[in-house]
């Protein structure tokens, strides 16, 4: 099974790249509460943050440096 295409998870006028960072940021937090938490993970970590995202679980604001308009 695929996962969900980034067009998915971003709304009309949101990038790519801000949802990368988003995604990115999120599985470091997920890295994190399992190590300190003592838990093995089942899943890769990228791949829960991107479900936590398709879910609704976590949502994320686009950057103003990249909606300002020249």
């Amino acid at each position: 099974m695929r996962g969900p295409n980034a067009s998915d998870l971003t709304k009309h006028g949101e990038s790519y790249y801000s949802l990368v960072l988003a995604v990115a940021k999120r599985a470091r937090e997920i890295c994190s509460d399992a190590e300190k938490n003592k838990i093995v993970l089942t899943k890769k970590p990228v791949k829960i943050a991107i479900e936590d995202f398709e879910d609704g679980v976590c949502t994320f604001k686009e950057s103003e440096e990249l909606t300002e308009e020249e």
